[in-house]
């Protein structure tokens, strides 16, 4: 599956620094969200 510019991303919950549930839909409508992931973090890769 390949995401393309302006597609929804999938709802997903996740914890946030402080322990606290977020999730995407929270956002819909109300703020930009950037998704960034870091593949090989602690990996040793």
């Amino acid at each position: 599956m390949t995401a393309e510019v302006g597609d929804l991303a999938p709802d997903f919950t996740l914890r946030s620094h402080t322990g606290d549930e977020v999730t995407l839909s929270q956002y819909r409508g109300e703020k930009n969200v950037v998704i960034q992931t870091h593949l090989f973090s602690f990996t040793g890769g």
